[in-house]
């Protein structure tokens, strides 16, 4: 199922599930079904459908998962508001990881060993966001100073 209204219908680079921790007492793990664009990754709620029996697992492994409706909460996490993806930890075929935000917020993901393990994917658009927004600048920067100097009269004759 694919999401492609999110984020300006930008390119989709990653698709799957990711479990994001709570901020609750318990710091439970919930599974969401994210999809990583050009713009960041969007995280959608997920529940365990009925009859599909709750295994001690971590969801990964037992299907039974749907979209919960489409009044439920969605959280998108943009790269203009990231930082970094830090602490990753592989254990038992799971690799855990954080999402700093610019504001300092760390949110806490686990997905399973794959290919390309989704805290790489995230971490290289993050890259590729932010070398997008050094070469706009570095543009401006230089269209401005060859305006303050006359140059770009010089150049259009």
């Amino acid at each position: 199922m694919r999401y492609i209204r999110m984020m300006n219908t930008q390119k989709v680079l990653k698709e799957g599930f990711l479990e994001k921790r709570s901020n609750g007492l318990l710091q439970l793990w919930k599974r969401k079904h994210c999809v990583l664009t050009e713009d960041g990754i969007r995280l959608h709620d997920w529940k365990r459908s009925e009859g599909s029996g709750s295994g001690g697992d971590s969801g990964f492994r037992s299907g039974g998962f749907r979209l919960r409706s489409s009044s439920s909460k969605t959280k998108e996490l943009r790269f203009e508001r990231m930082a970094t993806v830090d602490c990753v930890e592989y254990k038992r075929e799971l690799v855990y990881f954080t999402v700093v935000m610019a504001g300092g917020k760390e949110i806490d993901f686990r997905c399973q060993q794959e290919s390309t393990a989704w805290n790489a994917e995230i971490a290289l658009g993050l890259v590729r966001f932010k070398n997008l927004l050094a070469v706009q600048s570095g543009r401006t920067n230089h269209l401005a100073h060859l305006g303050s100097t006359g140059e770009e009269e010089a150049l259009e004759s």
